[in-house]
């Protein structure tokens, strides 16, 4: 380890090389793990309060399939290529300077999020333990995960072994208490009790719950070892994940006549129901920090040509996130956010336009590929792709038919695929990549 260098690097810009993959099962339960986090319980609680059971299981099954062709599509990119997303991007449309662009929004998005989960962790710390106020076990909480990811994606995997079956467990204790008692037949088929949903409104919460995770999914995927892992990985912690924690969360209001479940749950199991808020939080925040680390990894790399370690800024990203969780102000951000998560599934539609479709730098990547480097250069930008882009998010944001994220996808992957059969996706400039990023990672410097 150079005497800059914290935690690991962990191919932070380079291919992850075959011999340093995990078994699908591995990855499957980090996906499962993000999937099964708190958010979809809460997910399942909302739309349970407006749906009835049949109506919220379709509306679920709709967003699994959704989310699942999406993170398959950039999962299976990134196993091939063993790259992290926003380095991907460079040869998968975007261009160099595009993907600083893609790696400014992962970074702030994400982080963002990170902050806002440590805060709602501590929440649940001082109603458990006390002793501390809010602001201190934000801090706790927020270190303690930035801990776990400056050792990258092996440390992240063991933390999964852990919380994952915990959290499963925890769920089932709570939901269970609180279910007995009830005819479970007559939750099935009871009305929904609050003010009623369309499907086409829950299909919508359920595939934007999650759309940014799936297009990150190259940051996961990449330690895969075949096409045929991602798919299956994908399938097994989606379909679980969705059915059984959003599902028992639809029970649960159906149950308790509310969508204030994580109250209820507490209040009624005690510090069980607070260590489901924690295990639940801790697997997905770990992830945000995770790519939000890659992302600006890729960022600094692209603007200001300096090889930067993964460790040193997801430790900066980590303090930065829990200080801004423990100041309490990220919560007046959560509307912007939201409405950056309406960039995120173009990147998902353009990336697999130009991978599988277009192939305009597909040569490239197939070459160096086989080398077991990166491509000496890429387009410096590509006009059309950012035109794309900004359309894409426009229909997602303002057009009202149709589900948001998947019109402004399934609109960037047809306007992508369109340009390019008519010769407009084209770059401007050339940018060489990165000097030392072939380079094993032993024998590289890293500031």
């Amino acid at each position: 380890m150079s005497a800059g260098q914290v935690g690991v690097d962990d191919y932070a810009l380079v291919r992850v090389p075959h011999e340093e993959r995990y078994s699908w099962w591995s990855v499957a339960v980090q996906r499962f793990g993000q999937v099964s986090a708190l958010s979809q319980f809460l997910l399942g609680s909302t739309i349970g309060f407006g749906m009835s059971f049949w109506n919220a299981f379709w509306a679920f099954t709709l967003g699994a399939v959704i989310l699942e062709l999406v993170s398959i599509g950039v999962g299976i990119i990134g196993c091939r290529e063993g790259l992290q997303t926003s380095l991907l991007t460079r040869w998968t449309g975007f261009g160099h300077a595009g993907s600083a662009v893609v790696g400014v929004a992962i970074g702030i998005s994400l982080i963002g999020w990170f902050g806002i989960q440590s805060g709602v962790s501590a929440e649940g710390l001082v109603s458990l333990i006390g002793v501390l106020p809010t602001w201190a076990w934000s801090l706790v909480f927020g270190l303690a995960v930035t801990f776990i990811v400056l050792w990258g994606f092996a440390s992240m995997k063991w933390v999964a072994y852990v919380t994952v079956p915990a959290f499963v467990v925890l769920v089932a204790w709570s939901i269970g208490g609180k279910l007995f008692g009830h005819d479970v037949g007559t939750l099935v088929s009871s009305p929904p009790p609050g003010p009623h949903l369309s499907l086409l409104e829950g299909t919508t919460l359920v595939a934007g719950g999650f759309i940014v995770g799936a297009v990150v999914t190259a940051d996961m995927t990449r330690f895969n070892r075949s096409s045929a892992d991602v798919i299956k990985q994908t399938v097994v912690g989606f379909t679980v994940g969705e059915y059984l924690i959003g599902m028992s969360g639809v029970l649960l209001a159906h149950a308790v006549r509310s969508d204030d479940v994580i109250t209820i749950v507490t209040s009624s199991v005690g510090w069980v129901g607070t260590l489901v808020i924690i295990m639940g939080t801790l697997k997905i925040n770990d992830w945000n920090l995770y790519s939000s680390g890659l992302g600006v990894v890729n960022l600094v790399g692209t603007v200001f040509g300096k090889r930067v370690n993964r460790g040193v800024v997801t430790l900066t990203l980590g303090v930065v996130g829990s200080l801004l969780a423990a100041g309490g102000i990220l919560d007046s951000f959560i509307g912007f956010l939201s409405l950056l998560g309406v960039a995120f599934p173009p990147i998902a539609g353009i990336m697999v336009a130009e991978y599988f479709v277009v192939k305009q730098w597909r040569p490239d990547l197939d070459r160096s590929r086989a080398a077991g480097t990166l491509p000496e250069t890429a387009p410096t930008w590509v006009p059309a792709t950012l035109v794309i882009w900004v359309l894409a998010a426009l229909i997602g944001h303002f057009v009202t038919w149709g589900l948001p994220s998947i019109n402004s996808l399934i609109a960037a992957f047809v306007l992508y695929v369109v340009a390019g059969k008519l010769g407009l996706v084209r770059g401007v400039g050339v940018s060489r990549t990165l000097e030392g990023t072939d380079v094993p990672v032993a024998d590289r410097e890293v500031v």
